[in-house]
């Protein structure tokens, strides 16, 4: 492999120290920050929510990773280049996103939210169980983590469905594909999981319109992307009983403003975006990977559709 410099280019400066330290074990690139006076000439990125600029203060990239699995927060001008794409995604991750969505699936089917609201009033309640082969779990987006959430609640004996832009197959899940099979998906479901990519087609999928197709009394567990959500469209839903309740992991605007009203709504619970995070280790051993897969002319790991945006 040539010598290559990497650029850090993140938001989040303890993020970024860490992936250039972590760079540091790998003698064959250099990791700088944006800020170094060699970054512009890099050939490769590592980024989380880098300047918009990126591609004009480093004109020579060859390749450009996500210190994550979505993309969402790269600049536009990226999609409209050349620049090869790439997202991490491990086991670990999607394990992570598992075992965010399975404790969501039993707080509510076990009537974990209601036995939570009803000790801050004082008040003894109990209620019937419901066994998880009757609890009908939906899980919206089947790709590398959809299909890993799907496949798993059904090897729990939870009956699954699941929904995605185009058609896709998995054993043990009900699948459904497109806007004319969405009321099908939606009909039965006791909880509905959002892990969709974050596109043009799917911003604010996560309002009235999905919310009115599912039965009343529905949860909504949202780990997918906050502009998937319309915030003042699902507080509605929740008084109005439409929705049952919420677990959301992800906003619109984070961190979630302290004003705003879902922090204390009695149906929600409220996460700071730690569904799941991809370590250091791994951000830097599947860069590492690419750098070496692009020197050798060989196919790219995780590399991303740009026109379907994920």
């Amino acid at each position: 492999m040539n010598k290559s410099i990497v650029v850090v280019d993140c938001d989040d400066p303890l993020l970024a120290e860490e992936i250039c330290a972590a760079l540091d074990y790998y003698p064959e690139v250099e990791a700088v920050l944006p800020t170094h006076p060699s970054a512009h000439a890099a050939h490769y990125a590592s980024c989380w929510f880098p300047d918009p600029q990126l591609l004009t203060h480093c004109p020579n990239l060859k390749l450009v990773q996500a210190a994550s699995a979505g993309v969402d927060h790269l600049p536009e001008a990226l999609f409209m280049s050349d620049i090869p794409l790439c997202c991490v995604v491990d086991d670990n991750f999607r394990h992570g996103m598992f075992e965010y969505a399975l404790w969501g699936v039993l707080h509510f089917q076990r009537y974990f939210d209601r036995a939570i609201r009803n000790q801050q009033r004082k008040h003894w309640q109990l209620y019937p169980q419901r066994a998880s082969n009757v609890f009908q779990v939906g899980v919206m987006g089947l790709g590398e983590i959809g299909s890993y959430l799907a496949s798993q609640l059904a090897l729990l004996g939870y009956p699954v469905s699941g929904w995605a832009r185009s058609e896709k197959s998995l054993a043990g899940v009900t699948c459904f594909a497109g806007e004319h099979q969405l009321d099908a998906f939606c009909r039965n479901l006791d909880v509905v999981i959002n892990v969709l990519p974050l596109t043009e087609q799917t911003r604010g999928i996560i309002a009235s319109p999905l919310f009115n197709k599912l039965p009343q009394g529905a949860a909504l567990i949202n780990c997918g992307r906050g502009a998937h959500m319309i915030n003042h469209e699902v507080m509605a839903a929740l008084d109005s009983g439409q929705l049952g309740g919420a677990l959301i992991d992800v906003f619109p605007v984070e961190p979630l403003p302290d004003n705003d009203p879902i922090w204390t709504h009695p149906k929600v619970i409220v996460t700071p975006h730690m569904a799941s995070s991809a370590q250091v280790s791994v951000i830097v051993a599947q860069l590492i990977d690419n750098i070496a897969r692009v020197e050798q002319h060989r196919p790219l790991r995780n590399q991303v559709d740009k026109h379907h945006g994920y």
